[in-house]
């Protein structure tokens, strides 16, 4: 079944920020344990550490549950935009929600001219996306692989 027209964005709350730490516990567990990198605490905080509400849209059901969340901030060598913090819930994976929440946000930095860059874990199946929607390998480490997606003029 696709969710891809079940779903909207709104704004990030404060309060919003412990049940995504969770999520993203949850949702990063199996890709972090496979690197023998996960440490749950340490998963909670750096989302703690990271949250934006300005910049984070939280995903929501049509019912108004949480899905999952993405943050789309100014990327810090200022000539884009920096995805991160895209999760969404594990039981709504792979049906078409997370083309279709990504391709409403790569609309919006196409619209500025704005290049997109994000970090995926080696061996994630959201590089998968990620490479669908035009993004491609900028430079890899031992744990992340860094992806660059420029901009598509209009057509």
């Amino acid at each position: 079944m696709r969710v891809t027209s079940e779903w909207s964005l709104r704004p990030g709350r404060a309060e919003d920020v412990e049940p995504l730490a969770e999520l993203r516990a949850l949702v990063m567990r199996a890709d972090l344990e496979r690197l023998g990198r996960y440490d749950g605490e340490r998963v909670r905080q750096r989302l703690r550490d990271g949250f934006s509400p300005t910049y984070t849209s939280i995903v929501e059901t049509a019912r108004g549950a949480l899905a999952g969340c993405v943050t789309l901030r100014p990327d810090t060598g200022g000539d884009g935009l920096h995805l991160e913090h895209f999760y969404l819930s594990p039981d709504l994976q792979g049906r078409g929600l997370g083309t279709a929440v990504l391709d409403r946000l790569l609309a919006r930095a196409d619209a500025a001219g704005a290049p997109v860059r994000l970090d995926v874990l080696r061996g994630s199946a959201a590089r998968r996306l990620y490479e669908r929607a035009g993004f491609t390998v900028e430079a890899e480490d031992e744990v992340d692989v860094f992806m660059v997606r420029r901009p598509v003029p209009p057509r």
